[in-house]
């Protein structure tokens, strides 16, 4: 596999003089890709109907010129002005009932028909102009669906959209009030126009209508992105990817995924670090110049699976941001270490943002590979060190990993709809399962959750799973190494009710949840060989080999042979003696890391990363701060 560098680049907002020595210099620096055109709708059609393409045509001859490849965005994240004096009723509509505002971006709503329709009209242009320009080598749909919340929209279009979904998925309304329960507080609809959405209620609403209206919410994203791919495919055979973001989990990114040719993602470790993981004060002042040590790699790991092997970063941190609490900058080595992280687990490309810091508008705040005053930026030569080491190394894919972790982004949308406890998250649950993994020395395959094929895995984990599928029960069933399911695995139905038998209702286990509990942080579990459950707990009853007990007496994790079911949410301590336990069972090679050090095997070589401030020491080997070291296998 051939990995590349590339940046984001924005033509409109330079002078077109300035044009032809930003591509000099980027070929230059070693750069491969180029993404520009998602934010630029304004200029592609400054009036309804007259289009400007000549600008346009003149940048991609530009960067083709110095051999740059082009990676053409959808404008689609950005409609102009005058579509709101089309389109007055576009906007989507927040929980509140507040409509979103024109100003900044991702003002549309995924139901509304009119919008589809101009989204449509101006992808047909688009691809028709350059679906076979041969420097176009790659089409971006769209930009960061689910971006400042946009997924979920309470507007009059998603709820006569959301109506007709329901029509179409229970046929009668006796048939959704049956599935959704709704004899419980006189709920009972005699009409699918009676339907409302989810919000505004007195009190929460029925969790079984949140659910469909959160899977509602997805569809609509995933029809939204396949109109548009369907139509870049009439007019070009280059590859279509989308670029995700981290811990965002509003719509099933396996299913839009399946549309595509790659999967990429925004990475931005410090304003993550920063803005979205929920980490103790001393971790984060630990990690503030460099990011958490694990959550790129997750994201990388779940990305490729979401691109079925292929995928990219379209947008890596390069220094500063300009929207999260904190905006620290990178520690020397950082825009070096990120990249080469995302090349060990696969990526076929990394991407800066962007190319030069704007001097005007939102992101002015936001640091590129150049200064305003085109001066270069630290990670300009960090990039350009990753393009000489590129150079020398040999392609190489990424290994298959002996664990598989499985992740459901419904299963995310029904634990944030009934959380039970204020601590509780499905996507901080499996992260902080993988983070345990990642601290063994072990590379992890992400798995959607319908995975039918588990043959090749020798450890698999799949916690809180929401609702078992058919295909990975049946997975399962065939498995012959071992597997820890849980907590909360297979505890309600697909219509969001407990099921009856009781869960986990795991076949040839004999064990039952018999009630739950949610704790404070402050109450946690002692077991009875060290460690603690924390935020949720299970008590089991049944028959079933206990492997771990609470000190009060109650399994805590109980087997039938190699299948596992785990009755709560595990502190590091007990978390990495259940790993190792289950890693040593199976006769997998585990190496406890120091913390902050992570290693990740390709098929030919073995990468260090150290996240540190400070040095870290492994196997005689000393890598400085910010560091990446490999060595061939």
């Amino acid at each position: 596999m051939k990995r590349t560098l590339g940046v984001c680049y924005y033509p409109e907002h330079w002078p077109e003089a300035q044009w032809a020595e930003d591509a000099a210099r980027m070929a230059r620096l070693g750069l491969t890709w180029v993404r520009i055109g998602e934010f630029a709708w304004s200029r592609m059609e400054p009036e309804p109907g007259r289009h400007d393409w000549g600008w346009l045509d003149r940048a991609i001859e530009t960067l083709g010129k110095r051999g740059l490849k082009v990676v053409l965005g959808t404008p689609t994240a950005t409609p102009p002005r005058w579509m709101l004096e089309r389109h007055p009723d576009m906007l989507a509509v927040d929980r509140e009932g507040r409509a979103r505002g024109f100003g900044s971006r991702r003002h549309y709503d995924f139901s509304h028909p009119g919008y589809r329709a101009e989204c449509a009209r101006i992808v047909t242009a688009l691809a028709e102009r350059y679906g076979r320009n041969p420097h176009v080598a790659a089409w971006q749909t769209d930009n960061e669906y689910a971006c400042h919340a946009t997924t979920l929209s309470y507007s009059e279009a998603a709820k006569v959209a959301f109506q007709d979904w329901l029509a179409q998925k229970y046929q009668s309304p006796d048939a959704l009030n049956r599935a959704w329960g709704n004899v419980f507080w006189s709920m009972e609809y005699r009409d699918f126009r009676e339907v409302g959405l989810p919000n505004l209620t007195v009190t929460e609403p029925n969790p079984s209508h949140v659910m469909d209206f959160r899977r509602f919410s997805s569809d609509q994203v995933v029809s939204f992105n396949r109109l548009q791919v369907e139509i870049i495919r009439r007019h070009s055979d280059a590859p279509i990817a989308h670029n995700y973001m981290g811990a965002v989990t509003e719509f099933d990114h396996f299913r839009v995924g399946a549309d595509l040719d790659i999967a990429s993602w925004d990475s931005y470790p410090l304003g993550f670090l920063s803005d979205r993981i929920p980490a103790e004060p001393e971790h984060k002042r630990r990690f503030v110049r460099q990011g958490d040590p694990d959550f790129q790699a997750f994201h990388h790991d779940l990305y490729r699976a979401v691109g079925r092997g292929r995928w990219w970063i379209m947008e890596q941190q390069p220094g500063p941001v300009n929207w999260a609490p904190w905006n620290p900058d990178p520690l020397p080595g950082m825009a070096r270490l990120w990249a080469w992280e995302a090349f060990a687990h696969g990526a076929e490309a990394v991407c800066y943002f962007r190319w030069r810091q704007a001097p005007f508008a939102q992101e002015q705040m936001h640091a590129g590979l150049l200064r305003p005053d085109s001066a270069p930026a630290q990670a300009f030569g960090e990039a350009e060190q990753v393009a000489r080491e590129l150079a020398a190394m040999p392609d190489a894919g990424t290994a298959r990993a002996d664990v598989a972790l499985v992740f459901d982004y419904e299963s995310d949308w029904a634990w944030e709809i009934q959380p039970q406890g204020r601590s509780f998250s499905y996507f901080w649950l499996v992260f902080h399962i993988y983070k345990g993994l990642r601290r063994l020395g072990l590379n992890v395959d992400i798995l959607p959750p319908d995975a039918a094929d588990l043959s090749g895995y020798r450890l698999v984990l799949a916690p809180g799973l929401f609702s078992l599928s058919d295909k990975l029960k049946a997975a399962l069933a065939a498995f012959q190494g071992t597997a820890i399911l849980g907590p909360r695995t297979n505890s309600r139905t697909p219509d969001f009710a407990i099921p009856v038998p009781l869960p986990p209702a795991l076949p040839g286990l004999d064990a039952v949840v018999a009630r739950v509990e949610s704790l404070p942080p402050d109450v946690p579990v002692p077991l009875a060989q060290g460690g603690a459950l924390v935020n949720w707990r299970e008590k089991l009853e049944g028959n079933a080999q206990t492997v771990e007990e609470a000190e009060d007496g109650w399994p805590a994790l109980v087997a039938a042979g190699k299948l596992h079911y785990l009755g709560g949410w595990p502190d590091e301590v007990a978390l990495t003696r259940i790993l190792h336990r289950a890693c040593a069972a199976e006769g997998i090679e585990t190496d406890p890391l120091p913390e902050g050090l992570r290693r990740r095997d390709t098929a030919t070589h073995r990468f260090l990363f150290n996240y540190n401030p400070v040095p870290a020491e492994w196997g005689g080997v000393t890598i400085p701060p910010a560091g990446v070291w490999w060595t061939e296998r």
